[in-house]
């Protein structure tokens, strides 16, 4: 009972470590709370009133959420000049709260100066928002001269109660951070092959959830190994490490990545069609059949991938043990073709993704753990040991790269843009707001200024202003039950701030309209707590954010506008050509090539996606009018992942070659590269209107290519068939993207289809 009720809290635990990659949101949500627990502790200690324990606690909040820093003396420095910059803020609210003019004006050139100290970096920007809401908060308690001294005292113990929690209560270290990461990565790992595990066996009327299961745990999995190369340069001893933890990430997510599609192909008679299948509404493949082979070689299969699962789970420091040495060891022996079991050709190939996936978790445990027990290893395992070596030893340490110059200077810059966008949607918020109240104009501002954060182009701004919206609304029904239930009990009233508070900073990176919600229904408890709740006071909440949300929108269309074509069209641009340099350089190291840093260049394609597939949000957006453009951007991105998924294939196993005993490279790939490549490139000089001369070249199989370059049919275990399918998917996907950007393609015959 005992043994099971563990066995549960653990698999509970790592479901919830998995859903929130490295704890980053718990930890921000108790970093958050913990330090406005302890200002009002504090607050009430010293027998402040309540305007003024609010004024602290909304301090202490923006003074932890404001700084994103991930070294702990950075953010310490940081800290330390936010202090200063709060209470000349705070002086200056209290200043010009007589004087509704100048105090107007500043307000809109520290809007301006907020948005513009982007360019500084993460200092800046925090320093800029700690600047902006501190003088927001003298609006929203009524600051005057006459009450400075005590503000002065109340930021001074918010700061330094967010200090205290930040650096000693729930310490936030590059380091602890790239440990929950590991674990979330380990648990992520484990969910999505025991996802896989399921297609051996699943009936055909439940594979439809399976799938879908197996494509959010692989998304899941692949956002926890983008989250690691975030932290990895800060988290690691050196550049080098840093190096080796990313490359055996990286290959750990691909080869768990290939396993499931070779154990869909195995699951289906018909072959799986990897290209359609990230889709939406794709098909489901062909079930007519189960696996055709011998049972003794299912049941081995379902054995060997407990056993991975069960390699997977030990992969901590200190876990010896010569059962799970002959686990890994057996596992291991896959990667020769002679321990390959008499099996369908569908059924070898998944026996060979579990001997590289046991290839690659050995390789994450040995970068992220150090050298281990080599006693028991077989002939199998030695090998895979001395590729790593050699792979280490031809790790190059060069300088840090730098970030390349932004040539762009004046009002191209796009913290200089965004500035003069905001300050003028500011400024028609704040005449608008007054209008609508002399006494709450500066929430229509507050709203054109946050709808302005982390865009950059006018359709993300709109998609915004509108989850903002929508988030409202239903903030202020749940504000005013919220008020109802409170009643006249101050503490329970703080109690419900902190958990609105803590629900806002948890669901921030997931929904910017659940988080509006809690930020709306808090307010609605602060207002009560100042004796200034009113049912009219929140419906008004609802006619200032519209407001700000317009504002906002008519400021980024009038001023400098970035429109989301051009913007989706650049990074689009920018993915295609990172394809085309993985896709590149992996067929030439192929082909016999010079090493290069394949995963790398493969991670930066993979950054590069991320920041596209926000960009389009404006297009796939369910509000969107425009249908056929919606279809189109969600075809395309789907197309991408594919041909993504493809070319991180080709990569690894490119990094196999220059180390590899039973690999050897072959000259012929490099036919098949030049011509995704030229493809690839006819495309992006369409999408970025540099020429519309030429044609797609489509016809002849990548096989059929293969086959008429060299003599030799293509053998099972070779370099060739081994990359064959991801050479082919690449093509038909390039080809694919090619047909609704309206890229001529030309057929078998050489004329446009």
């Amino acid at each position: 009972m005992v043994a099971a009720i563990r066995r549960a809290g653990t698999n509970t635990w790592d479901r919830f470590a998995a859903s929130d990659p490295g704890l980053l949101r718990l930890m921000a949500g108790l970093r958050t709370v913990g330090a406005i627990v302890l200002t009002l502790l504090v607050l009430a200690l010293l027998g402040t009133g309540t305007p003024l324990m609010v004024a602290g606690a909304m301090v202490s909040m923006v003074s932890t959420f404001a700084i994103k820093e991930k070294e702990v003396r950075g953010q310490a420095v940081t800290l330390a000049l936010g202090l200063p910059v709060a209470l000349a803020a705070m002086s200056l609210g209290a200043l010009l709260h007589a004087l509704v003019v100048t105090g107007d004006v500043f307000f809109v050139l520290l809007i301006f100066g907020a948005v513009y100290s982007r360019r500084f970096g993460d200092r800046g920007t925090a320093l800029g928002l700690i600047g902006f809401q501190v003088y927001f908060i003298s609006l929203f308690v009524h600051a005057s001269v006459a009450t400075l001294p005590v503000l002065y005292l109340t930021l001074a113990v918010a700061f330094g109660c967010s200090a205290l929690v930040r650096f000693a209560v729930v310490p936030q270290t590059p380091q602890r951070t790239l440990g929950r990461l590991r674990e979330a990565f380990r648990a992520r790992l484990a969910q999505l092959l025991a996802t896989q595990q399921e297609l051996l066996d699943v009936e055909p009327d439940e594979l439809d959830k399976v799938l879908d299961d197996l494509r959010r745990h692989t998304a899941r999995l692949h956002e926890a190994a983008l989250m690691i190369q975030g932290l990895l340069e800060e988290g690691t001893r050196d550049e080098a490490a840093a190096g080796l933890v990313q490359r055996r990430v990286a290959e750990a997510e691909i080869a768990a990545e290939r396993l499931g599609m070779l154990l869909l192909n195995a699951r289906s008679a018909g072959r799986a069609d990897t290209l359609t299948m990230h889709l939406p509404h794709a098909p489901v493949p062909a079930t007519g059949t189960r696996i055709r082979t011998e049972d003794d070689a299912i049941r081995t299969l379902r054995r060997d991938l407990n056993a991975l699962l069960l390699l997977i789970a030990r992969t901590v420091p200190g876990e010896r043990g010569t059962a799970l040495a002959h686990v890994r060891n057996r596992l291991l022996g896959y990667r020769d073709e002679d321990n390959l079991p008499q099996a369908s050709p569908a059924v070898q190939d998944v026996f060979r993704g579990l001997g590289e996936a046991a290839r690659s978790v050995l390789g994450l445990r040995l970068a992220l753990d150090g050298p281990q027990d080599e006693s028991d290893d077989s002939p199998a395992t030695t090998r895979s040991r001395e590729e790593f070596d050699a792979e280490d030893l031809a790790i190059v340490v060069a300088e840090e790269a730098e970030e390349p110059a932004d040539d762009r200077t004046g009002l191209q810059r796009p913290t200089t843009r965004a500035a003069f966008q905001v300050a003028v949607g500011s400024t028609l918020a704040m005449i608008g707001g007054e209008f609508l109240s002399s006494q709450r104009w500066y929430w229509a501002v507050l709203t054109c200024w946050v709808v302005f954060l982390n865009t950059a182009s006018t359709g993300e701004i709109m998609v915004k202003g509108y989850r903002r919206l929508v988030g409202t609304v239903l903030g202020v029904i749940a504000g005013v039950a919220l008020a109802g239930l409170v009643g006249d009990h101050t503490w329970l009233a703080f109690a419900l701030v902190l958990l609105c508070i803590f629900g806002m900073f948890f669901t921030a990176p997931l929904s910017y309209a659940l988080m509006s919600f809690f930020v709306t229904a808090m307010l609605g408890l602060l207002y009560t707590l100042l004796n200034t709740y009113s049912l009219d006071v929140l419906v008004l909440r609802i006619e200032e954010t519209a407001l700000g949300a317009a504002c906002g929108i008519i400021g980024a269309v009038l001023v400098l506008p970035v429109h989301t074509d051009r913007r989706t069209d650049e990074l689009l641009g920018t993915v295609l050509v990172r394809l085309r340099d993985v896709v590149s350089a992996a067929v030439e190291q192929l082909s016999g090539g010079p090493a290069v840093d394949l995963l790398g260049k493969a991670r930066d394609l993979d950054e590069a996606l991320d920041e596209l597939r926000a960009s389009i949000q404006p297009l796939t957006h369910p509000i969107t009018p425009l249908r056929v453009r919606r279809r189109t951007a969600r075809y395309l991105v789907a197309l991408l992942e594919t041909s993504a998924y493809h070319a991180r294939s080709l990569a690894a196993t490119a990094e196999l070659v220059p180390f590899s005993r039973t690999i050897a490279a072959d000259p012929r790939l490099e036919r098949a590269g030049r011509r995704i490549a030229y493809n690839i490139d006819l495309i992006v000089a369409r999408v970025l209107e540099e020429s519309t001369e030429g044609e797609v070249q489509s016809g002849a199989s990548i096989a059929a290519m293969l086959e008429t370059a060299g003599s030799g049919a293509l053998q099972s275990g070779t370099v060739t068939f081994r990359v064959l399918r991801h050479l082919q998917r690449l093509d038909e996907g390039v080809v694919g993207i090619a047909r609704p950007l309206d890229v001529p393609v030309a057929g078998p015959g050489g004329k446009a289809a």
